[in-house]
């Protein structure tokens, strides 16, 4: 029986974590394989959800956003982080100040983000409004209201809010590293940026990729943010996967095309990973 313990003792977990997360995805699988609306319809329809989905307009907005999304937000936000971390990695003064006014974004809701950066971005009441009572009168900053501009909006907002966390994970790999090899490499002569291009930044490769990963699903699923700053709009210009999803699933009911969108989403990911 002690031999077994181990087992039976993760057993529960385990199956819970089969039944609620593989049941449901593959749930979710069979239904985009359906025409179920709010009445319930289980019958094999082959392809039907993903024609009606790919023929919608809106849903290829959704995934042309996610594209220029995913794409600004992870190799920005990677770069930002890279870039504050390799600032912290210098011992400057009240780096642990530094450290954590710049990791504080991540602890806010991304609600409260999107409201807040809503307000700023508001040509009425946001930045547009101060620059222009400090006597800036043609200070034009409405990109929230523009349809080619409002998702580099959003972008901005994602990347203010995750670079803190992306420089900390990175940080940690820097200082990770061994000081003996850096050490080696500077009294040969090598200029730290070489250090950093050649020898740092090569052993902190898999902590990349897990930056990578973190801000892809991130990316993916991005939903609240949207939702809190844009809704949206201005019209449809906004929308994302996980938007366009809820919407179709919950608001329209249309739960075959709905349950393809989320396979799509998914697909999305695993092509990535």
């Amino acid at each position: 029986l002690d031999g077994i313990m181990p087992q039976l003792a993760i057993t529960p977990a385990f199956l819970a974590a089969l039944l609620l997360m593989v049941g449901s995805v593959l749930w979710t699988v069979y239904l985009s394989f359906t025409n179920a609306t709010l009445m319930p319809s289980y019958e094999f329809a082959g392809l039907i959800s993903y024609e009606k989905l790919w023929a919608n307009p809106r849903w290829i907005l959704a995934y042309t956003n996610l594209f220029i999304f995913s794409v600004l937000y992870i190799g920005l936000t990677l770069a930002c982080g890279l870039g504050l971390a390799v600032l912290m990695d210098q011992n400057i003064r009240g780096e642990a100040l530094y450290r954590s006014i710049l990791l504080y974004p991540m602890a806010i809701s991304l609600v409260v983000t999107g409201t807040v950066w809503r307000w700023l971005f508001n040509p009425g009441t946001g930045i547009e409004s101060f620059v222009r009572n400090l006597g800036w009168e043609n200070f034009d900053f409405d990109w929230i209201v523009q349809k080619d501009k409002a998702i580099y909006v959003i972008v901005f907002t994602a990347i203010w809010q995750g670079s803190g966390f992306i420089m900390v994970l990175l940080l940690a790999g820097l200082r990770s590293v061994d000081a003996n090899i850096v050490k080696a490499a500077q009294i040969d002569g090598a200029p730290m940026s070489m250090i950093y291009r050649r020898i740092i930044f090569p052993a902190i490769g898999p902590i990349f990729l897990s930056c990578f990963i973190i801000l892809l699903q991130h990316a993916v699923k991005t939903y609240e943010l949207v939702t809190a700053l844009t809704s949206g709009g201005p019209g449809t210009a906004t929308t994302v996967p996980a938007l366009f999803v809820f919407d179709v699933f919950y608001a329209r009911g249309q739960i075959g095309q709905g349950a393809a969108g989320a396979v799509m989403m998914m697909v999305a990911l695993l092509i990535f990973l």
